[in-house]
């Protein structure tokens, strides 16, 4: 069973690609681990002063540069030493095998972090902010991450936690004169603070929605029926053939996500199985996902096709309006392939009776041609209207050319402005699912001494409630904690962290 005591060693790089790798050791004995296996130029670890670049060399390994960290001043708190040497992973391995050799241990995942939160260096929010930090993948992302490993949430929630702890006092006071029967509470001054911080909870539990979002990007739905051009869109916004472009009807018969950054923000696209009746098995389960990743997704993009009928427009963009009802996402709608209206001349513009379906003719079928994109929304809303499906707010039509590229400018740009989050200013963002949870068990339990001071429950009912919504809220910066929630938040960090 490893001890925390013990003294760990890790690479602190990833393996491969670079000129340099680093490896961690921290410790009571890091640094004589250090000079156990190394020959330093000058002075010996042991005998160097905090802060201290050393040059040194691994007999028949390397030479190496070695930074010297004395406790508490260090990122563990702890004795450390990093020793930088050539991005090798044979040297990289052959100096591990020496410092185990000479006492140390490999590192658990996190176990750099979890010792850095148990000697006080950072409480849990900040230890968990350390891993978003690594994995953020946008500005965005970077910005809300470096805030919170800076303290700036932790010092909400404290402060949060300290207004409930006064509530909770004046509570506790009174349970020590209960036989007396005395109120020491003013319950009207009660009722104020709690439905101030109540208020405080419940705007920290709707910021998750945007957090969650900026953390691991704000999932868009590509939606829309067979050979709208979703694929083909997909692919225009990633760059590259990500997802197969093909004429025949039901090429899409599964999910494809792929990630792009827009703005500052990272977006997760999903395209998805053109949506139609069909007797198909594999391509019905295609379009049951797809149905699914509408409701997963905050922004949904309805492709239609600019080939088509109105009819067919209509009731393809209604199947997908029902579905969005009272959801609360963002709807974006777009008429692809509008390049093809390019060929078409005023004199030679197919009637209706023309067979229709985009192949690769002079001009392509009659579809909504002769309706500027004002007028399509107004017909697609009329339409919603007759078969009693509410209307979208703010329901518009963007042209676009999947296949060109014409009027895509203008949907990243419709993106960005729908996520939420570009112009986020500072303010405090829950992005941690666990912090979430925690809250929302808080406002729970906040709202329950809500109720019972409206109904005069007795003192001491209050004061459980409040006491668990204040232990909640200490479960997210670790005022409360146990080995089995550090286990599980420290396990899914890298090695070396």
């Amino acid at each position: 069973m490893n001890r925390f005591g013990d003294t760990i060693c890790a690479p602190a790089t990833g393996m491969g690609g670079g000129a340099i790798s680093m490896i961690r050791v921290s410790g009571p004995d890091a640094l004589r681990l250090a000079d156990s296996i190394i020959s330093f130029r000058t002075g010996a670890a042991l005998s160097s002063e905090g802060y201290t670049l050393k040059y040194g060399t691994v007999q028949g390994v390397d030479e190496v540069l070695v930074s010297i960290f004395r406790a508490p001043h260090s990122y563990t708190g702890e004795d450390s030493v990093e020793i930088s040497c050539h991005a090798s992973a044979f040297i990289v391995q052959k100096i591990l095998q020496l410092l185990v050799a000479a006492g140390g241990r490999m590192a658990e995942p996190g176990e750099f972090t979890r010792r850095a939160f148990i000697n006080g260096k950072m409480d849990l929010s900040q230890a968990e902010a350390v891993a978003d930090l690594i994995a953020s993948g946008s500005e965005v992302s970077h910005k809300v991450a470096l805030s919170q490993l800076k303290g700036n949430y932790s010092s909400e929630l404290k402060g949060l936690r300290e207004e409930l702890l006064n509530l909770a006092s004046l509570l506790e006071l009174e349970l020590d004169f209960s036989e007396e029967d005395v109120e020491l509470a003013d319950r009207a001054q009660l009722e104020r603070l709690l439905d101030k911080a109540t208020a405080h909870v419940e705007k920290l539990v709707e910021s998750f929605r945007t957090g969650n979002a900026i953390r691991n990007g704000v999932p868009v739905a590509i939606v829309g029926a067979v050979n709208a051009g979703k694929s083909t869109l997909l692919n225009a916004l990633v760059g590259e053939e990500r997802a197969i472009v093909s004429d025949i009807p039901g090429t899409t018969r599964d999910t494809v996500e792929e990630t792009v950054t827009l703005g500052g923000i990272l977006f997760r696209f999903i395209d998805t199985a053109g949506l139609r009746e069909s007797g198909d098995r594999i391509e019905k389960i295609g379009i049951e996902r797809s149905y699914g990743s509408i409701s997963r997704a905050q922004t949904v993009v309805v492709v239609l096709d600019g080939c088509a009928p109105l009819s067919d427009v209509q009731k393809s963009f209604a199947a997908i309006a029902g579905r969005l009802a009272g959801s609360g996402k963002a709807l974006i709608v777009l008429r692809n392939k509008v390049d093809s209206y390019d060929a078409i001349a005023p004199e030679e513009f197919p009637t209706k009776d023309r067979s229709y379906g985009c192949f690769e003719l002079k001009y392509p079928a009659f579809g909504t041609y002769d309706l500027d994109p004002e007028k399509l929304a107004a017909e697609l809303a009329s339409y919603l209207v007759s078969k009693e499906i509410p209307v979208p707010q703010g329901l518009e039509v963007l042209d676009v050319s999947a296949r060109t590229g014409e009027g895509l400018d203008a949907l990243r740009e419709k993106l960005v402005a729908t996520a939420g989050v570009a112009d986020w200013n500072g303010e405090t963002l829950v992005t941690n699912l666990r912090h979430y949870e925690a809250l929302e068990r808080a406002l729970d339990s906040l709202r329950q001494v809500s109720i019972g001071l409206k109904r005069k429950s007795s003192t001491d009912l209050l004061a459980q409630d409040l006491r668990d919504a204040i232990a909640e809220l200490g479960s997210i910066f670790g005022e409360v904690t146990t080995d089995d929630l550090l286990g599980n938040i420290f396990s899914r960090f890298c090695i070396g962290k």
